[in-house]
């Protein structure tokens, strides 16, 4: 394994910090995700086991590997827990407030001066994040993206101060333990994948708001005459309309450019908690049994 890393945290176990944990416990990882009481730490153990199945009647695993991968994912609500780990993957909401919180706490948690601490944010900086710590040589972006078992890419993202050797330890265990495809970005809010991929999802919702289309219409379109395998206003619903008015946000903020302002359309669904899949209603309606 990459730089012998075989103790994975992850901080976080929602959507994408769920299936951060499964690929690592997939891989033969011993993993631990902390969430932040025990009914969330029940919930991320049954997203964990939910993803583990669906990939059994998919044929992608057999049973006895997936019962391997859950004994070896242990779900706690004590950073304490991740004392002993060789990396840590920050998952907790794309806030800024609450990363800089968990990243100070795990700089004192975590033992290892040698150990890693990544963060999965989609577009804060990195930088910002290892100026709470006192490694900030060992504080990198590992960006994943959802579903996280099933696509394949990973942004690497080093700050100003991330050490060559820690990009290189986590380009390895991101390619060789994970088996993922790693792109690098610079430390720019969104780095290369929302960078271009927020402003196609803010035009289409403006599309939809303006009346010029509907969001039938919109996702048709994009599905069907630019072959994508999902319209950009389903694909803001799976990624969360509050991920996306956050990351656009953080966009804004960096470079002022207007094609990154959230359309009032989507500020008023975020603060109708009309999310998306996760909330069963955003653009479309989803049945959430």
């Amino acid at each position: 394994m990459s730089r012998g890393i075989r103790r994975v945290g992850v901080v976080g176990g929602g959507q994408m910090g769920a299936g951060i944990a499964e690929v690592c416990a997939r891989a033969g990882l011993d993993t631990i995700v902390c969430e932040v009481d025990a009914e969330a730490a029940r919930a991320a153990r049954e997203r964990v086991e939910a993803s583990l199945d669906r990939a059994v009647r998919h044929g992608k695993l057999d049973r006895a590997a997936a019962q391997d991968a859950l004994a070896r994912t242990t779900f706690t609500r004590s950073l304490e827990d991740l004392a002993d780990r060789q990396l840590v993957v920050e998952a907790v909401v794309e806030n800024a407030d609450a990363k800089t919180e968990v990243f100070a706490a795990l700089d004192k948690i975590v033992e290892d001066p040698e150990a890693v601490l990544a963060t999965n944010t989609s577009s804060l900086p990195v930088t910002r994040l290892g100026m709470t710590t006192r490694r900030a040589d060992r504080v990198i972006g590992l960006h994943f993206f959802n579903p996280v078992p099933v696509l394949p890419l990973v942004e690497v993202v080093a700050s100003l101060h991330t050490s060559a050797r820690t990009v290189d330890a986590v380009t390895d265990f991101a390619t060789r333990s994970l088996g993922k495809t790693v792109i690098r970005s610079q430390d720019r809010a969104g780095f290369v994948v929302n960078a271009l991929l927020i402003p196609y999802l803010l035009s289409a919702i403006r599309m939809t708001e303006s009346g010029f289309a509907s969001v039938a219409d919109v996702d048709a379109g994009m599905e069907r005459g630019c072959a994508h395998p999902m319209g950009p206003l389903k694909l803001a619903d799976l990624i969360g309309l509050d991920t996306v008015a956050s990351i656009a946000e953080s966009l804004y903020d960096e470079f002022k450019e207007p094609l990154y302002a959230s359309p009032p359309l989507l500020q008023r669904m975020v603060e109708a908690g009309l999310l998306g899949r996760k909330t069963g209603r955003g653009f479309h309606v989803y049945d959430q049994g």
